[in-house]
């Protein structure tokens, strides 16, 4: 397996990416989308999930398909987020067929930036409006770090930000891998100084820090992200892509093996106090040949790539005025 030319979700033909993001309120949102349908489930493992339309992504709902994806910053104001995209669609035709009528179906999950140093004090909720922004935004290419949601997001010790990965499979397959990177936890060894997720490193893509040296259980340091704000204030939000033909029921399996990529990448992961969910796509283009094991492996890539992705996420964040934690490239002299 190596990564796609972009190294981004965007490998994934079809898909397009955009961020929206105000540097004052230290928010934004990100919104994934095609020029076609396609499909889509999820799976939830934190305690506090702020989600949108999920419930249609269920394995036996009968939503064929949805037309955009938002992952958000601003809580459960950051859901209008999705307000936004849908109008915006509407405004173009999109949207699932009732009769004379089109509704565009976009499902959205948030997390919780409201503490971090930004200015929250609006008369009129942003989020539509950045929402619509990132929709108009939706390229191939799209930047990482303190982006989109990721704007405003923070870990247990340092700033968070918006990551991607690729991976192609063997077959051609290819996987990919989009996250909002807000945890309770750390991303970071007890040193401060290296990725969890550094044995999946590709290619030095995120500092080539190596793994940790230390021997055996070392004791996290107090979280900086608890002492700076609040321990309620977290979520990890991803989704995760592939052009193989999969079906909404085997879609909640590759999005429940993701989630083995923010295990690897954070810790602690899934805690009552993240929300910590994954949306997987499936554009439909390449059909199984062999539907379990290549479910194995699809869900397999997706874990890496989302992996890969946290730790991207957190190197490509940038300091700005007012932040309460620092960046990790700022802990190691190189910002």
């Amino acid at each position: 397996m190596k990564p796609g030319p972009l190294n981004l979700i965007t490998d994934v033909p079809g898909l397009s990416v955009g961020n929206a993001e105000h540097a004052a309120l230290k928010s934004g949102t990100t919104v994934l989308t095609a020029q076609a349908p396609f499909a889509c489930s999820y799976a939830v493992l934190g305690g506090a999930p702020g989600t949108r339309e999920t419930d249609l992504l269920e394995p036996d709902k009968t939503a064929p398909g949805v037309d955009a994806l938002v992952l958000s910053g601003g809580s459960a104001f950051g859901l209008a987020a999705a307000q936004g995209v849908m109008e915006a669609l509407h405004d173009a035709g999109r949207g699932f067929a009732v009769h004379s009528a089109r509704v565009p179906l976009v499902p959205a999950a948030i997390l919780f930036d409201l503490l971090n140093g930004g200015t929250k004090g609006w008369r009129e909720n942003p989020y539509p409006g950045l929402g619509r922004a990132a929709l108009a935004a939706a390229a191939g290419h799209f930047a990482l770090g303190s982006h989109g949601a990721g704007t405003g997001a923070q870990t247990a010790m340092h700033k968070g930000g918006l990551g991607s990965a690729s991976l192609r499979l063997d077959d051609g397959t290819m996987v990919g891998a989009l996250v909002a990177v807000n945890p309770l936890g750390s991303v970071t060894t007890p040193s401060g100084r290296h990725f969890w997720a550094a044995p999946f490193e590709i290619g030095g893509e995120f500092g080539d820090l190596g793994p940790d040296q230390a021997r055996g259980y070392q004791t996290p340091p107090p979280s900086r992200k608890s002492a700076a704000m609040a321990a309620l204030g977290n979520t990890t939000i991803a989704i995760v892509a592939t052009d193989a033909a999969l079906d909404k029921a085997q879609l909640r399996r590759m999005a429940v093996a993701a989630h083995d990529g923010i295990a690897r990448a954070i810790l602690p992961a899934h805690s009552p106090h993240d929300g910590d969910l994954v949306f997987a796509v499936s554009t439909g283009a390449r059909p199984l040949v062999a539907p379990p094991l290549e479910l194995t492996q699809i869900g397999h890539a997706a874990a890496l790539c989302l992996s890969r992705a946290i730790a991207r996420g957190v190197w490509e964040a940038r300091s700005a005025a007012g932040d309460l934690l620092p960046t990790l490239r700022q802990d190691l002299g190189l910002e």
